[in-house]
């Protein structure tokens, strides 16, 4: 064997050997009995960022806030298949949708802050869950790790509905980083934000994933392109393909997905 063919060998071990912190096997959602997701499965690599593509209807904030069993609120819905995290099935009878959320964070599409403080938006989900720390300390990293404690820290008594629509949606992100999450689940989170808040929320995730795994829904394919290292391309409630996100938009294996991703249809 060549040294070249052992290298491409190596390489492919070590991706097959990466840990999958979230293994999705077979996974439909249904509403009162009709299929939003179909039979999906694929596997969420740790300390990377997954990003899920498709057309509007398609499923994919179904599929991501299946992710954290915030489909549990729906009336009507029902899971099939298994969502496996640290080996264990989300859904198994045994498994408690609080903690699991606690584990798994959501930002959601447009910034919803509390009417509260900046200081008690990030404070009141740890205090009301045990936490025993120096609060202090944790809001300071958490808006530190979500880039808005330079911005805020004079302010931390102001209340949180006056900051701006990009500050606000960092704020949900150190709110939801305070509960100390190993997945962060992001639906569409720079949607409703100008391009600069968006930039910045980019290179935010670029930092986050040091430390944590992220999925994030999104309509904006160029950025799928730019921040995410795999993407999952759905329609129709199908995953149609996933991989690599550079094989995914430059040597995609299914011809729906090149028509999508080069604006074909969508």
């Amino acid at each position: 064997m060549s040294t070249m063919e052992n290298a491409d060998l190596v390489n492919d071990r070590k991706k097959i050997l990466q840990p999958a912190v979230l293994d999705l096997k077979e996974v439909s959602v249904l509403y009162s009995g009709k299929a939003a997701v179909k039979k999906v499965s694929c596997q969420i690599l740790r300390n990377r960022i997954t990003a899920i593509i498709g057309p509007s209807g398609c499923g994919k904030s179904t599929l991501l806030r299946s992710l954290n069993r915030m489909n549990d609120f729906v009336d009507g819905v029902t899971i099939e298949g298994e969502i496996l995290f640290a080996d264990q099935n989300l859904y198994g009878i045994e498994v408690d949708p609080v903690q699991v959320r606690r584990r798994i964070g959501m930002v959601f599409q447009k910034p919803n802050p509390f009417p509260k403080s900046i200081y008690n938006n990030i404070a009141w989900g740890p205090s009301i869950n045990g936490y025993t720390g120096s609060m202090d300390e944790l809001v300071e990293r958490s808006l530190s790790q979500a880039a808005l404690w330079d911005e805020v820290k004079d302010r931390l008594q102001e209340s949180a509905l006056n900051l701006s629509g990009g500050q606000q949606q960092r704020l949900c992100i150190a709110r939801a980083l305070a509960m100390e999450p190993q997945v962060l689940l992001m639906d569409e989170p720079c949607s409703a934000l100008d391009p600069i808040s968006t930039s910045r929320i980019e290179d935010l995730l670029f930092e986050l994933k040091t430390h944590y795994t992220i999925v994030i829904v999104t309509h904006n394919m160029q950025q799928a392109a730019r921040i995410s290292d795999y993407t999952a391309f759905m329609e129709m409630g199908i995953m149609i393909e996933f991989g690599e996100t550079d094989q995914i938009f430059t040597r995609p294996n299914i011809k729906r997905t090149e028509e999508y991703v080069t604006g074909r249809f969508g």
